[in-house]
Parts: structure tokens; sequence; C-alpha cells
């Protein structure tokens, strides 16, 4: 295992693929590539892309080109409906070293990249915190946030968790690497399955949740259905966990907006079949009521 980082692709240059994009090329021009088609790529080149207000030149290449170096670390930032293309076009550039971390939403896209590639590449990940929002070309962030990242189990650090931990602490991403990363995991996916949905909706942005008593109720119910879920599955989030989700909902950009919102505001198929449709599977398997869950699913795919 390679104990530094020296060549970094990304796919998906949306708000957090651009945001960490733009972090990574600071420190070196050279260490990232975009991975991108041609009708992608000349539509990148075409119009200048800029990253609060910074703009940037990226590295692109084609899926399949193997005149590129391989690949150190694969950075996966698409959402999930483009998962399955993301793979087909990021397979070319794995090697026996290469690592690879999912920055998608749910606890699921780990377990789909690795039947495809090996699940021996894949660290298991998740962003939080961040607010990062993108405008045609141009991405805009107050929050960085930070990326939740390890094996699944931290209690020593690994050689591959200890290469990511030194690039990103070079780029200035914030990270967190906890002991059990699967319970970290649920925790993001309980986040994502209150607040995101909430969100779309309702149509509100991180204000509606700090200050709208009705509104954090909400995403609250939606999310306390996934802690009686975890108790099913040995996993046991509890009010602590409830307590850092407020913690953190209060700490983001007002005006920001989560990913769902975004997607329904743009006309685009949302993640909900990630979040309540894992949540509504997982109710019937455990025979555990999920009406909530229920509700929002039909609102948001009536909204779709």
């Amino acid at each position: 295992m390679k104990n530094h980082i020296n060549n970094v692709y990304i796919v998906g240059l949306g708000a957090i693929g651009g945001m960490y994009a733009a972090k990574l090329q600071d420190i070196n021009p050279g260490l990232v590539k975009i991975i991108a088609s041609a009708t992608r790529i000349k539509n990148y080149q075409n119009s200048e892309i800029k990253v609060n207000e910074r703009p940037y030149k990226f590295n692109y290449i084609q899926p399949g080109d193997r005149s590129a170096p391989p690949a150190d670390l694969i950075l996966v930032a698409v959402k999930a409906p483009q998962l399955a293309r993301a793979i087909n076009d990021l397979r070319g550039f794995v090697y026996d070293d290469t690592i690879v971390i999912s920055l998608l939403n749910g606890i699921s896209s780990e377990e789909q990249i690795g039947e495809k590639i090996g699940i021996k590449h894949l660290l298991f990940a998740y962003g939080v915190g961040m607010d990062a929002v993108r405008d045609g070309n141009v991405i805009s962030y107050s929050n960085p946030g930070r990326v939740v990242f390890g094996e699944k189990n931290n209690s020593t650090l690994s050689a591959r968790v200890l290469a990511v931990k030194e690039l990103f602490e070079q780029a200035a991403i914030p990270y967190h690497i906890p002991a059990d990363m699967y319970k970290a995991l649920w925790f993001k996916f309980m986040m994502n399955t209150g607040i995101n949905q909430a969100s779309a909706v309702l149509r509100a942005p991180y204000r509606q949740f700090q200050h709208n008593e009705q509104a954090r109720k909400l995403m609250l119910m939606a999310a306390e259905e996934v802690i009686t879920l975890s108790h099913e599955m040995n996993i046991f989030l509890g009010q602590a966990d409830i307590d850092e989700f407020i913690r953190i909902v209060d700490g983001l950009g007002a005006d920001g907006k989560t990913s769902m919102l975004q997607d329904i505001e743009a006309g685009r198929k949302s993640e909900v079949e990630l979040f309540a449709g894992t949540v509504i599977k997982l109710g019937r398997k455990y025979h555990v009521p999920t009406p909530v869950n229920e509700t929002l699913y039909t609102i948001i795919r009536a909204l779709e």
C-alpha cells in the first residue's frame, strides 16, 4: 500500500465534487483529474467554473483513457441516479492499490461499487455539514463540512486511512475518523432521511429547520423512524445522535439548501429511494411501522 496519494480522480463535478476538486487543486495543480464524457468536458471547458468566486481550470479525462496514470484515490461525488454510470466510468482507472471513497448519501453505495470493482478498494465514507450549492458552473459554500471516513473499524488506523488523512490535512479538508464507521454511516443516513426529505416537501432552506418549530418537528419525526430501525440492526442510535444532528443543522448556512431540495427545484430525479425507500423496506423486513417516511416518499414521488 502506498504511503502517499499522488493522483486523485473525481467522478461528479457537482457542488460537493467541485468544492473538493478546488481544495485539492489548490495544493497541487497536477493532483486532480475529473472523469467526464467528451460532451461534458467540452461544456466545462467552454464556460469557466468558479468555486467561491475563484475561477478553476481542472484537468479532465474521459472514461477508458489508459494513457492516464493509475489512480491512488477516486472520489465518487455523483447522485444516486448516476451511480451505475459512474461505476462504469471509473473502472478503467482502478488498480491494485487504488482507494475508492463514495460521498453518496444513504448506506448502500459502497456495496454497489464494491460489487463491480471489488470491495477491497472501498473505504466507508460520507460528507456532513457542508452547504455547497451549484448554480450552473458557479459553486458556492460557506461551510465545507467534513468527510467522515475509514475502515469499518478504526481502533487502529490502516495505512490507506493514514494516506487519505494526510492528503485531507494538506488540502485543509476537515475530516473525522470514527472508531465505529458503520454506526457513523447510520448517523448520516438518519440525518439525510430527516432533513433532506422534509426540506424537499416543504421547499425549505436550512433557516426553516433552525427557527420553524413545525419544520424541525417533521425533520425529527422522519429521523426517529431510522433510530427505531437501528435498534433492530444492533446499531443503537439514540438521543445523543439526535442532539448532534440538531447541532449540525443549527450550524449550517441559513440560506443553504439540501441536495434533495435542489434536485426537486431543478426537476431532477431525487434520492428518495435511498432514504424513505430504504426505511420502508427495512420497516417491512423488521415489522417496524414507518408512516412518516411512507408519507414523505409518496409526496416526493408526486413532486417528481
